[in-house]
């Protein structure tokens, strides 16, 4: 007579097989049965921002509605520096200075601007509130002071 090639380990694997399949089985089922969005219309799943940013759920009012110009759109950093800068001598005081980054910014006594300074722009070593002169540049990022020198 020959041996079944069933050994006891073998039918205990196969019996957890099946118990995993079955308990699967009915996790799928209990999830079918207690879905929330089997009865949701669209409209129930929108959502909107206020005026203020805030996510509602009720449509924004028409009525209140703010129309923008195309040309009132700024993209990137907007400077108040005019756009071709007197290359004449301004005057400012430093307002920080960080010398072991090397970098700071002046503000210009007249126009009240604060102006990105590099330290390879100095002509000499400055401190936090001292009077400088110095002339602007456009630089990458924007406006930077350049031929910065210590005033009395």
């Amino acid at each position: 007579m020959a041996k079944s090639q069933e050994t006891f380990s073998k039918k205990e694997a196969e019996k957890k097989k099946a118990q995993k399949r079955k308990e699967k089985e009915q996790r799928k089922e209990e999830r079918k049965a207690n879905n929330a969005k089997n009865g949701t219309s669209l409209e129930d799943m929108m959502a909107y921002v206020d005026e203020n940013g805030n996510i509602t759920s009720t449509p924004p009012d028409p009525n209140r509605k703010n129309s923008i110009k195309v040309e009132d759109i700024v993209i990137g950093a907007r400077n108040n520096v005019e756009a071709n800068p007197a290359d004449s001598l301004r005057k400012g005081r430093i307002t920080f200075f960080n010398e072991s980054k090397g970098y700071g910014f002046i503000k210009d006594l007249q126009t009240q601007e604060s102006i990105f300074v590099h330290i390879n722009q100095l002509t000499e070593a400055v401190k936090e509130n001292d009077k400088v002169t110095f002339e602007v540049e456009r630089g990458p990022k924007g406006f930077s002071a350049v031929n910065v020198k210590v005033t009395k």
